[in-house]
Parts: structure tokens; sequence; C-alpha cells
């Protein structure tokens, strides 16, 4: 969206909501002057709604507010697998979507979207405790258990509490981009991009000896983009063999280690493109990309777009 517009934002809470899914949204895209979104959170009806963990929560607004919004959260609650929200809920979340809100779904409020079906035949996720119950109970949904969030459009998912906040910088590098979700992470004291998935968060009988380590070289890379940085580079930094350091960058992150640094330079560049007047050349060096075509070639490919077309979309300067 351009960055000037005004979005409606909805937080949804349900009973048994979680404390830390409802916060998570309200926060990211809390109203204020810096920020294109106003907030609303709501329930079932206006008043007292009750939630999980001894809190609950007095909302001045009913369904009325998934009308008037255009991207509608769900945060989770208690016993996801064991009722379906009201129909009323299931009704109006159906009705917004129709009428083109994005609705995005923190943790077990993924099963609030499934019983809509409006997941059904995509990719969705949940909390890793309820993967197999999401499943079980909506078996058109495709479950994908190893990633952090899941992006198909129109509905978004995330798994639990703390990949709310991935899934909302991402919604915020989408919709203002990199430097707007960079600003908001700093903010919340946030990783702006995690890679890795929650299988790494699912208990091991075997703790991992190298997650820590493969952390400082990704820091370390990350200030040295427009240097050479090659396999054996990172894995000289990590203290581990080439072979070693690549099968376990991949199993904590996702990716191989050089496309993690092509995503990063890329990410530097989308900023340095939204922040400064900088000729497309003398980003692709800065980042390490070597030539503007280089750059362009890789944007698209990632992005699908281009660097000038992604400048008049977010461009702000300094």
């Amino acid at each position: 969206m351009p960055p000037s517009s005004l979005h409606h934002v909805a937080v949804l809470v349900l009973e048994g909501a979680k404390p830390l899914d409802v916060g998570i949204p309200a926060q990211v895209f809390t109203t204020r002057a810096s920020m294109p979104y106003e907030v609303r959170v709501c329930g079932a009806a206006p008043g007292l709604v009750t939630g999980g963990d001894g809190l609950s929560y007095d909302v001045a607004h009913g369904l009325d507010a998934l009308a008037w919004a255009d991207i509608v959260f769900v945060p989770g609650y208690r016993h996801p697998d064991r009722e379906d929200p009201p129909p009323a809920v299931v009704d109006a979340l159906i009705a917004a979507h129709h009428r083109g809100a994005r609705l995005a779904a923190i943790s077990t409020g993924a099963f609030a979207l499934a019983a809509t079906g409006l997941l059904d035949g995509k990719r969705a996720t949940t909390h890793w405790h309820y993967t197999r119950a999401l499943a079980a109970k909506r078996p058109l949904v495709q479950v994908d258990e190893n990633v952090l969030f899941v992006d198909e459009g129109s509905v978004l998912t995330s798994a639990g509490a703390a990949s709310g906040i991935d899934l909302c910088l991402h919604i915020l590098r989408g919709d203002l981009g990199v430097s707007a979700s960079n600003h908001a992470a700093r903010r919340l004291v946030a990783a702006p991009y995690r890679s890795g998935g929650q299988a790494q968060y699912v208990p091991r009988s075997v703790p991992e000896p190298l997650g820590e380590r493969f952390a400082a070289t990704r820091e370390w890379a990350l200030r040295r983009l427009g240097e050479p940085l090659t396999l054996e580079v990172l894995a000289r930094h990590a203290a581990v063999s080439p072979r070693t350091f690549s099968r376990r960058f991949a199993e904590d992150t996702g990716y191989t280690p050089m496309q993690w640094v092509m995503r990063a330079r890329i990410d530097v560049a989308r900023e340095l493109l939204e922040r400064s007047q900088l000729g497309i050349e003398q980003i692709a060096a800065d980042v390490g990309l070597g030539t503007g075509a280089n750059l362009r070639l890789h944007f698209q490919r990632i992005l699908d777009t281009t660097p000038s077309e992604y400048r008049r979309t977010f461009a702000r300067g300094e």
C-alpha cells in the first residue's frame, strides 16, 4: 500500500484469548502519528471477554469492527481444538474476507480461520503443540509445522506468540517497506527478520550446540555484506568445516548460507532505496552485489519487482 494511506486494523478477542497474542498486533500497529494504521480491539460483542492466563478484556467494539477493518488479527485462544468460534464470528470473518480484508491469525487463532473454510487447500501453520490437531480437525488445510508464519495473500497464519511479531513485521514490510519494519523491530527490541522455522523451538532430546555460534556468525556477516562472503569465509568464522556449516545452517534457517547472504544483501539494498538518494550502481556496490545489473537480477528474482519500482513505491529520503 502507499505509505500515506490509512489502514484499519481489528484485533478480534475470542474467549480464552492469550495475552501476548492480543498485545502483539495491538502494539505493533498501535495508532500513532508515525504509523498509518488505526487499531480497534473487538470481541463477539462489546463488553467483558474472559481471556486466558487469568486476564480478561473490556472491549469497546463488537463484530462491526470487522466490517470496518482492512486487516483482522485473530489472536490465539485456549482449547481451540475442542470447539469452533460462535457462528456469528465465523460469518463475520468470512464477510470481512469477501469484502477484501486480510485475515491474520496468531498461534492457535489459525483454528478460527480454518473454521471459515478460507484455509482449505492453502498452506497454514499454528503453534507446534497444535499442528497435528489442526491437521486432523481440518484435513483440507495444508499444515506446515516447520515455519514461523505463512502468507497466502489474503489469509496469513503464524506459529507461537513470538512468531506473531514476525508476522506483523512481515505485514509492515509489505505495506510500508523495510525501513518502517526495521524501525518497529527496534522499538520492540525484536529481530527485524528471522528466517528460521519453528521446528527449532520444538523440544529436542539433544540440545543444539552450534546454534549460538552460528547466530554470532550471522551477526558478523550482516556487518560485512559489502565484503566477499563465501561459504568458506563463513565456515571459518564459525570454526567448523564448510560441509558442516552448510548443513547445520540450512537446518537452522531454512536457507543455504549463500541464499541467506543474498537475501540479507537485498534487504539492505531495500533500506538504502527507501532512505537514501544513492544510485543503483552505488547501492549494488555497497551491499556486495557488484553491479546494478546484478542487483536488478536478484531483486527481480526474490521480490518480483525492480529496484526503481521499489524506490518509487517506498522511498522517503533522508
